[in-house]
Order: C-alpha cells, then sequence, then structure tokens
C-alpha cells in the first residue's frame, strides 16, 4: 500500500467502511511497464468485464489501444465513459439488438462466435460494414490453465471445421469484412506458458489461412494472464512475454497480435478496507466478523482462495470492556453475511488483530465488486475512492456503477 493510498484510509471513520480504494497512480504506472515492455505490433485491449469503474477507464483509455466488452451493458458503459475509444465486441450468445448497437455506435470489431451469429449479423447490417474476427476453437493444448476457455468441448467460439461455413458467408457479402482470427483458449498462465500457446495458435492459424487462401491481418490470443493471489509480488512477467512475443512476430511480417488482459491489468490498484466487528472462537479456532463480507468481494469465493491482506492497527477504543483480540495464532476472516461459505481468508496467522482494527484486503481491483452479489442480505453499499497523484488527475465522472 503506498503512503498516499494508506493516507486516505487513515482519513476513513467507521461509518466510511467498507469501502474499495483504487489507486489510480499505480495502476497507471503498471501499464505503462507493460506497454514498455510489448512490441509495437502487439495492440494491448483492456477487458472492461475485470473492473467497469468510471475513473479506471477513464485512466486506462490514454494508455490501452482500445477495450474488450462482452454485453450490450458493457458497451454503453464504456462509450459513456470513454467516448471514441475503440472498441471490440467479444462474447457468446449476442442478441439482434446488441448487434445493431454495436454496429450503430461504431464498434471497431466484432468476435463472431458461430456461423448462426454471422448470419444474424447480416441481418441487422443494412448498408454498415462490419469488421469481424471468426472466434475458433482449434486443436491446441492449453497447458497449466487455471481456467481453460477452449481446446476442449465447450460453448465459447466454434470447431474449425465450422469456418468453411462461415468463409463462404463472408464471401457472399461484401457488407462483412474478416480481419482475422480470435483464440482465447485459457486464463491464469504463466508468461512463459501463455508464450508457448500464442506460439501454438500463431502456427496453427497460418497453416488454417494457407488451406484456405484467407488473408488474417491479426489475431487476438485474449487475455489470461496469471494472477497469483498467494504470492502479490510475484507479477505476471511482462518483460519476458513481450520479448518472446518480439520473437514470434519477427517470422510474421505485417501481423497484428492482439491482446485483451484485465485481471492481470487493475488487480493490483484495488483495496477493500473494512474493520474487525467482533473477535470469537469457536472450539479452538479464531474468527474475525468483518464489515462486509463476500457480497462486496466476492474474489475468494468465486477463486476458492484467501484474499492476501494486512492489519491497520486502530487504537481507538471507547467501549467500558476489554476489548477481544487474537496474538500470533491463525484467524479465520468472515463477513456478516448468514452462510458459512462468506469467508475471506481461512487460518491465516497474524501477529495482532483486535476488534475495531481495519482490514485492508489487496488485489481487489478486478473481479470484485463487479462479480459479488450485492442485493444479498441488503447490506449497504460500500463507498468508493480514488488515490490519484496531482502531477496526473483524472477528470470527474459520474458515480461508480453509474451505467
Amino acid at each position: 500500500m503506498r503512503p498516499a493510498v494508506r493516507d486516505l484510509v487513515g482519513t476513513l471513520t467507521d461509518d466510511d467502511l467498507p469501502a474499495y480504494v483504487y489507486d489510480l497512480t499505480a495502476l497507471r504506472d503498471h501499464v505503462r511497464a507493460i506497454r514498455s515492455a510489448l512490441p509495437e505490433r502487439v495492440e494491448l485491449l483492456y477487458a472492461a468485464k475485470a473492473n467497469p469503474d468510471p475513473r479506471i477507464l477513464r485512466t486506462l483509455a490514454a494508455l490501452v489501444d482500445g477495450f474488450e466488452v462482452a454485453s450490450g451493458g458493457e458497451l454503453a458503459h464504456v462509450r459513456a465513459h470513454v467516448p471514441g475509444a475503440p472498441i471490440a465486441f467479444g462474447g457468446p450468445g449476442k442478441t439482434e439488438s446488441e448487434l445493431t448497437r454495436a454496429l450503430n455506435s461504431g464498434t471497431e470489431r466484432l468476435h463472431v462466435e458461430s456461423e448462426h451469429e454471422l448470419r444474424l449479423l447480416t441481418t441487422v447490417l443494412g448498408d454498415g460494414l462490419a469488421r469481424i474476427l471468426l472466434r475458433v476453437n482449434p486443436p491446441v493444448g492449453v497447458g497449466p490453465a487455471a481456467l481453460a476457455m477452449g481446446g476442449r468441448p465447450g460453448p465459447f467460439g466454434m470447431d474449425p471445421e465450422r469456418l468453411d461455413a462461415c468463409l463462404e458467408v463472408i464471401a457472399a457479402d461484401p457488407r462483412v469484412r474478416l480481419h482475422g482470427l480470435h483464440v482465447h483458449l485459457a486464463s491464469g498462465l504463466r508468461a512463459q506458458d501463455q508464450l508457448a500457446l500464442v506460439d501454438e495458435v500463431l502456427t496453427w492459424s497460418e497453416e488454417w489461412a494457407a488451406h484456405r487462401g484467407a488473408d488474417l491481418a491479426e489475431i487476438n490470443v485474449g487475455g489470461g494472464m496469471g494472477v497469483d493471489y498467494t504470492a502479490p509480488d510475484q507479477v505476471f512477467d511482462w518483460p519476458a512475454f513481450g520479448a518472446g512475443l518480439r520473437t514470434l512476430l519477427a517470422r510474421r511480417p505485417g501481423l497484428t497480435l492482439r491482446i485483451e488482459p484485465g485481471r492481470s491489468l487493475t488487480a493490483y490498484c484495488g483495496w477493500y478496507v473494512t474493520r474487525v466487528l467482533d473477535l470469537k472462537s469457536s472450539r479452538g479456532q479464531a474468527f474475525a466478523v468483518l464489515s462486509g463480507g463476500t457480497h462486496h468481494l466476492r474474489t475468494p469465493a468465486a477463486k476458492q482462495h484467501d484474499q492476501p491482506f494486512e492489519v491497520i492497527p486502530d487504537d481507538t477504543w471507547l467501549p467500558s470492556w476489554s476489548r477481544p483480540e487474537v496474538r500470533r495464532e491463525p484467524v479465520t476472516l468472515v463477513g456478516q453475511l448468514c452462510t458459512p461459505k462468506d469467508v475471506l481468508a481461512r487460518g491465516t496467522t497474524v501477529d495482532r488483530l483486535r476488534t475495531g482494527d481495519r482490514i485492508a484486503f489487496a488485489m481487489a481491483g478486478a473481479y470484485a465488486w463487479n462479480i459479488s452479489h450485492h442485493a444479498f442480505l441488503m447490506h449497504p453499499h460500500p463507498a468508493f475512492h480514488h488515490v490519484e497523484d496531482a502531477e496526473a488527475p483524472v477528470p470527474a465522472g459520474p458515480a461508480p456503477g453509474t451505467p
């Protein structure tokens, strides 16, 4: 936690908690370092699904080549907060109205998931032009992935043999322009594993294009760069990844590679700050009950991990009775929900933890608030704060969550 973030947290009262704190300066520095590591022919898009906070989007707008959205709602949200930014519209199950909205809003790329979706697109095109990538699920091994999106039977993209029917539709309709393939197969990979997968994808794509006489100007390999919640300091090796991509692209002049990371861009800039409401022992195990819970920070429940955190001592104590505390023992951090699944971190040893102390959960900048079940038990929503160094202010805009 940078000093500027800690200073802001120190100004928050108990009534201000729980709260999300987004460090926009750290985010900007992190993404700039990523950009400097990538070759020129790699375009960096941010997957808005990871965290669509408006100020995060506006901070990223000057640093990325565009945004990837996966619904009509995300499309409208990104258009509202970063007008004019290039957008790629992906995801399965696009509706006729979503396709129409995407075309009318000037979406730069449409990622077509099936022959049916392609034919549906042609019915809403009118006199317009659709620039598309065909999403394919090729027979490529995904390796040690935390989440496999392809390389096996699944709902994402289409089998290679279905591409021929799509090529026939495209050849018969001059309003549809094929730019390349979209091949997002896995998430949670380390840099060397990701490079090996990209190499396989590019090789397969080249062979397919050569056999079909297709001209592929770009390949989109999605995101999925690994984020290790058990080791917050071990960030995805972007310099090694960039160097590897430079080697792969040197053998393929004229090809543009697109990547769409989300979690690996914003996870590290977010903190979920709350306080200890109660400390209790149950059959020899210590439990700290926190304000908030997984209805605010769904990540540890969704990924089945312990969210990394630090204790921020609060020496204010007004009640007349003794302050409950634990010292140098494992404690399980839980929220306020009436379910045993409301666990944020399990059996983590702390030097000292007292009722009234604050807990700052790190790596809460992606797939956290926006995937949480906000309405369960109807607890109040958290507050949202943004820390930005004075030399690079982000324009004010609608509150977080405003569509």
